[in-house]
């Protein structure tokens, strides 16, 4: 098996951010460790995976090669870009050589997850909407346990890669035209009281324009995987879209990583000879020049922004912004 379905849960009570175009009681959402917790039953990694190839095929699942690390933006308000502040959410860290898949676990009945990059929607490809469509612009948790890229229809995807914005190489860019807002977005919806009722804590399955001011990244379309999305079964009247939680997940590369949070990029296990074991190319992008990272001097301050860190006292609560 590629990915192990076992795991360990951690039991959260805390509140959520502000806002008003839901009901009063939103899901919370916390940071633990290197994973996202929505509400009492939803758990979110990222993982770092290989690239693919890009050359047409279509590939088996790539392996995981571990987590990347999760911060908070508000941990470092002084160091990022108001848009972030006003956007609210987390940050990770890429190197270019590194693609990313989405892990979902659910402990307590199924949820429906949007999942968007650049407010763009990773199964339809339209614009974000803070509303599910009948017709399934959405995961369904535990039944989908992991997304690894963009749905093109037919049981594949095109693999999640960062790309910087500005670079014309997002999603984003290539069906807007334009690279505003990068990142990731995923919004969970629970069950309804009814259904949570009904399905228990097992729940029923196992377990371009210009980027002026915007410094991070975004996701492209890497080579092709083999991957089904999984039908909802549940039906569409079975999610509460009064009360979702959802999450900003801002990437940044690992200079601005370090200039962010002063602490050096954590090691990658995906180097040259990762390629040569799995028979990948290795492309002359995924040579950064950043092998430092770590163990050298600090990457250089962007203007204005200093390296103290300013912890938020409450109790690794992630706020939800303007977006």
């Amino acid at each position: 098996m590629r990915r192990s379905k076992w795991w360990l849960f951690v039991v959260l009570t805390v509140c959520w951010g502000s806002g008003a175009a839901f009901g009063a009681s939103r899901l919370p959402v916390t940071v633990r460790g290197d994973a996202i917790y929505i509400g009492d039953s939803v758990v979110i990694s990222f993982q770092r995976t290989l690239r693919v190839p890009d050359d047409g095929r279509r590939w088996d699942l790539p392996p995981g090669l571990g987590r990347f690390p999760i911060r908070r933006v508000d941990d470092y308000a002084s160091r990022v870009p108001a848009s972030w502040r006003r956007q609210g959410g987390v940050i990770i860290p890429m190197y270019q050589r590194e693609a990313l898949w989405i892990d979902f676990r659910s402990s307590q009945g199924p949820a429906a997850v949007k999942v968007a990059a650049g407010m763009i929607n990773a199964l339809t490809g339209d614009s974000w909407s803070d509303r599910l469509s009948p017709r399934q612009d959405y995961l369904v948790v535990p039944d989908q346990p992991w997304l690894d890229g963009f749905n093109t229809g037919r049981g594949a995807v095109r693999q999640f890669v960062a790309m910087p914005l500005g670079s014309g190489g997002t999603v984003e860019g290539q069906l807007t035209g334009q690279e505003r807002y990068g990142g990731i977005q995923i919004m969970v919806y629970p069950a309804k009281e009814f259904w949570r009722d009904r399905f228990g804590e097992q729940g029923k399955g196992s377990s371009l324009g210009s980027a002026q001011g915007s410094p991070g990244m975004g996701l492209g379309e890497g080579g092709k995987i083999s991957q089904r999305i999984a039908e909802d079964s549940y039906g569409y009247d079975t999610w509460d879209q009064r009360r979702p939680g959802r999450i900003y997940v801002h990437i940044v590369n690992g200079r601005l990583w370090r200039a962010i949070t002063g602490e050096p990029l954590p090691p990658t296990p995906i180097r040259f000879e990762t390629y040569q074991q799995y028979h990948f190319p290795w492309s002359d992008i995924f040579d950064e020049g950043d092998e430092g990272w770590g163990s050298g001097a600090p990457a250089p301050k962007p203007k204005g922004w200093t390296y103290d860190r300013v912890p938020v006292d409450d109790d690794d609560l992630v706020r939800d912004g303007d977006w």
